[in-house]
C-alpha cells in the first residue's frame, strides 16, 4: 500500500475500534489528552487470529476490510488493518507484542 492509503486505512482501524468501546472508556482515553496510537505490521493470519483474541477479550477491536474499489487491490475487498483499544498496555500486549513496528 502507498503510505497514503496506509494511513487512511490506520484512521479507519483507530475509529472503528474506538467507537466500539464504552463512552466510559472513550472519556478515560482522552482523559490525560489524546491518547498514545501505535502503527504495527504483521501477516494476515495473525492480523485474524488476534481479532478473535481480541474480541473473546472483551478489548475493543475492529477489523478494516478496504471495500475493494477498481484503484486498489484489484477490486476484491481485502483485509488491510486491524484496531485494538483503547487499552491499557497490560490489557494487550501480549497481543501487540507479536507485532513489528510500522517502519
Amino acid at each position: 500500500m502507498s503510505p497514503g492509503k496506509t494511513a487512511s486505512q490506520a484512521g479507519h482501524a483507530y475509529l472503528g475500534s474506538f467507537l466500539q468501546a464504552s463512552p466510559d472508556l472513550q472519556a478515560a482515553y482522552h482523559a490525560n489528552g489524546i491518547g498514545t496510537k501505535v502503527c504495527l505490521t504483521g501477516r494476515l493470519s495473525r492480523l485474524l487470529r488476534y481479532h478473535e483474541q481480541a474480541k473473546a477479550e472483551g478489548v475493543p477491536c475492529f477489523l478494516v476490510v478496504d471495500s475493494g474499489c477498481p484503484d486498489f487491490f484489484g477490486g476484491e475487498p481485502t483485509v488491510t488493518a486491524l484496531g485494538i483499544g483503547p487499552a491499557t498496555k497490560e490489557q494487550v500486549q501480549h497481543i501487540t507484542g507479536r507485532f513489528c513496528l510500522l517502519p
